[in-house]
């Protein structure tokens, strides 16, 4: 994250990234991960998009947060409704944006998700 200035760019996302560009893929159901530590949220959900069917973990939340790495507050944020999160979250352009859908439901040589 700090060597390049990326704020995405947890263990797990790069692992991520790196297994689905070397596999030609965006699903790695038959993929297990390794990690130093619990996955925060944002790294939960890469593993789950990418739909990887097990992780395995060495430290703890509790651990990470002993030096300096806590995301609690990422965890108690991510359980709130968007109105009640720390950063003000307000939906607009909602009926064009449904037209962006409409046309992928349309779309006759997309690859399913």
């Amino acid at each position: 994250m700090t060597s390049s200035n990326d704020p995405t760019a947890h263990g797990e996302v790069v692992a991520i990234r790196d297994a689905c560009k070397n596999l030609s893929t965006f699903d790695l159901h038959d993929c297990e991960i390794y990690t130093s530590c619990e996955p925060c949220p944002m790294c939960y959900g890469a593993i789950s998009r990418a739909r990887i069917k097990k992780i395995w973990y060495a430290n703890t939340e509790h651990d990470a947060a002993q030096i300096g790495f806590d995301d609690s507050a990422f965890h108690e944020d991510i359980k709130k409704q968007f109105t009640q999160r720390n950063i003000p979250v307000e939906q607009l352009l909602h009926d064009e944006a449904l037209q962006v859908f409409k046309a992928w439901t349309e779309k006759s040589d997309k690859i399913a998700y």
